[in-house]
């Protein structure tokens, strides 16, 4: 039995999969806020309870054990970073947790958890270069190759959203806002969930989750529509150059942006014009597991 656990902000959840990919168990609780000692805790108790109730029902554990999480662990230090849930940072994550659980434990940026997911029996399957892009609250992104996360001698491959936008326009450079991690105009300032909610808000004074503005756009409001035109060529722009760097055989898109049905339809044209290549026939997917598709990730890392 292979467990994943998805940590997020707001919810941990575990997922316990058997050989063929089947779910055979999935819990979730709320995450413990700003309490470092708290989420370790909460992991750890979770992982325990699952394993019982595998163990009650024939499957006796211990299970491996794979770990999604925002931002990654150091190679360098063994020590959290990036993360945005910032209690982790600088905190050994992964030998309190090895301790307490008694086993080796494997981990990987939540977003590189998606593209292995997706990768093995997702949109990505049988693919051998999957790029997988979460478009939410902010933005990240992650890189499966023949269906395992890589991640790159200093664990930050995939850091799409900390690029700068590609090919920007002058009032774009004008507008460009600061970053959480200190640099400005950001990929995830711009195409994140955020960002499409802040550009709306910027040219036309109102406040709108971003599913609203394009429900707008849809109902021919004329700023809504004009603010999806923007966030569709600057996610275009993004995406190609990841085309003429990595040259992916397919693109996932999972988080809250990827919902939006438009963005297959047009993407595709939006994306051309900035490749390297006479054409792009690249698929743009969404992603088959949907919001499950992190935690599945973790529970495959052991076969990647």
């Amino acid at each position: 039995m292979r467990l994943g656990v998805d940590l997020g902000g707001t919810k941990i959840e575990i997922i316990a999969l058997d050989a063929s990919g089947g779910e055979r168990l999935r819990r979730r609780i709320p995450t413990p806020r700003g309490s470092y000692k708290g989420i370790v805790g909460a992991i750890a108790s979770l992982v325990t309870q699952a394993e019982g109730e595998l163990a009650a029902s024939g499957d006796v554990g211990p299970h491996s054990l794979g770990i999604g999480m925002p931002g990654g662990i150091s190679p360098f230090t063994g020590l959290a970073m990036n993360a945005n849930s910032t209690e982790l940072n600088g905190q050994p994550f992964q030998a309190d947790l090895e301790k307490l659980l008694a086993r080796p434990i494997r981990f990987a940026n939540d977003a590189n958890c998606l593209a292995v997911s997706e990768a093995v029996d997702g949109a990505g399957a049988g693919r051998r270069v999957v790029f997988a892009a979460i478009l939410g609250t902010g933005c990240g992104a992650g890189i499966a190759l023949d269906g395992r996360s890589w991640e790159g001698p200093n664990r930050i491959a995939g850091e799409w959203g900390h690029n700068a936008l590609p090919w920007p326009s002058v009032e774009e450079v004008r507008e460009a806002s600061r970053c959480y991690c200190g640099k400005l105009g950001c990929n995830e300032t711009w195409i994140s969930g955020t960002g499409f909610q802040d550009d709306f808000r910027r040219e036309s004074g109102r406040s709108l989750p971003a599913a609203e503005i394009v429900a707008q756009a849809v109902d021919g409001d004329v700023r809504a529509a004009a603010a999806f035109e923007r966030y569709l060529s600057r996610l275009g722009r993004a995406l190609a150059q990841i085309v003429n760097l990595l040259d992916p055989e397919v693109i996932v898109l999972a988080g809250g942006m990827s919902n939006v049905r438009a963005l297959y339809e047009r993407l595709p044209a939006a994306i051309a014009p900035f490749v390297f290549s006479e054409k792009f026939i690249t698929p743009v997917l969404p992603a088959r597991h949907g919001d499950s598709s992190g935690v599945r990730g973790a529970a495959w890392l052991w076969e990647s």
